[in-house]
């Protein structure tokens, strides 16, 4: 998803626009959810760019998408330009490799 929300709309508040921006990216997360997975793969991830223009556009991390778009609306920001790309996730388990250390102290 590659979109530029305008946050200053004459007859529209910029709160509840702000609101629908959030609505508009949760609801796009849960549509490519829903997507089969492929084979080996655990979940969806995404790579999220997000800037003031498309140029300006920085990588953040998806959980933190929000707080920054939050951050750039207090910032007095005109317009908030969104890029998600959706990518395979593969979970690693946790202390694998401890675990193979610690049946060697055990025996």
């Amino acid at each position: 998803m590659k979109k530029t929300y305008p946050l200053n709309t004459e007859g529209k508040n910029r709160d509840r626009l702000l609101d629908a921006i959030k609505h508009d990216i949760r609801k796009y997360v849960a549509r490519q959810r829903r997507v089969p997975l492929p084979e080996g793969v655990d979940y969806w991830d995404f790579d999220c760019k997000l800037g003031l223009s498309a140029d300006s556009q920085q990588a953040v991390h998806f959980g933190s998408l929000i707080g920054q778009i939050d951050t750039l609306a207090k910032g007095g920001a005109d317009a908030i330009c969104v890029l998600m790309l959706p990518k395979n996730g593969v979970r690693t388990r946790q202390g694998q490799n401890a675990g193979q250390g610690n049946e060697s102290e055990l025996s």
